[in-house]
């Protein structure tokens, strides 16, 4: 006899919120156009008319209003030879306290030569006790480009929150043809807010972001240099081996969305989504 699991585990696994994106695009005549779109759960994505036919631009919206712990979120994004593609999302995407498991969010990109893609989603807002698992896997086909930006905010200052402790893992890891030529992870556990205080880690800063472009090269890591004097957040820049990533930390979530509008406008590549603009 099997023993069944108990009644609390099993309503709360039926109240967790499950999503799935599949999206291909492909370049013809007429521009670049969706060749596939797979939905499940509460993910949908939308294409609202763009004023370059040549760039689609996908939106995705969380039917579920948010996350939190037990759910689990997957986007997986193919860009054909010639395509281009932006993908942002509706709103910030809010991330909820959590009351042991983890939130799951995994993300996969795949750009073929030729094939451009931005993806540019708005912040994630982070909540108190938020336990939270992302992975950002980009495979790119030599001659394929990106232009990938994450902003992750720990608490609304204009509303009083803090995140004094949680769970924070993002790992990235972005190959070309094969080869791995960005790994980065970060780790922010138990007692996030002194965590972020260190000089090291945010120097007191709330909202962070890494901004990543590929083909990248110094003439990308000058013009964002060139900002220095406009911005609010702390920043930085580095260019090697054919990539440019920008690194900021701001102390508010709106100061660092006006910082990353003017860093994506100077590294240029891809027009900003409308809604960033908004």
């Amino acid at each position: 006899m099997i023993a069944s699991a108990p009644a609390d585990d099993r309503v709360f696994a039926g109240n967790r919120a499950v999503g799935r994106i599949a999206l291909a695009v492909g370049s013809g005549s007429t521009g670049s156009r969706r060749q596939r779109v797979h939905e499940a759960g509460s993910l949908r994505v939308r294409f609202p008319n763009s004023v370059n036919k040549d760039i689609l631009e996908a939106v995705i919206v969380n039917t579920a209003g948010g996350m939190t712990g037990g759910d689990r979120f997957d986007v997986d994004v193919t860009v054909a030879a010639g395509a281009q593609v932006t993908v942002t999302t509706a709103a910030a995407e809010k991330v909820y306290r959590s009351t042991g498991p983890e939130t799951a969010v995994g993300v996969k990109l795949n750009v073929a030569a030729g094939g451009m893609l931005a993806w540019l989603p708005q912040q994630t807002i982070l909540f108190d006790r938020v336990r939270l698992r992302r992975t950002i896997d980009v495979d790119l086909a030599p001659g394929a480009g990106i232009v990938l930006a994450e902003a992750v905010v720990f608490g609304r200052a204009a509303m009083g929150e803090t995140v004094r402790d949680g769970y924070f893992f993002d790992r990235w890891r972005v190959r070309i043809g094969g080869t791995l030529v960005f790994a980065e992870s970060l780790r922010l556990d138990g007692a996030v807010a002194a965590q972020l205080a260190q000089p090291s880690v945010a120097r007191g800063g709330i909202a962070i972001a890494t901004v990543l472009k590929i083909p990248g090269g110094e003439s990308d890591a000058d013009a964002v240099r060139a900002l220095e004097k406009d911005l609010v957040a702390e920043a930085s820049v580095s260019a090697w081996n054919g990539l440019a990533v920008a690194r900021l930390a701001a102390p508010s979530g709106e100061a660092l969305q006006r910082d990353l509008v003017g860093v994506l406008t100077a590294l240029g590549g891809m027009p900003l989504p409308r809604l960033w603009l908004n």
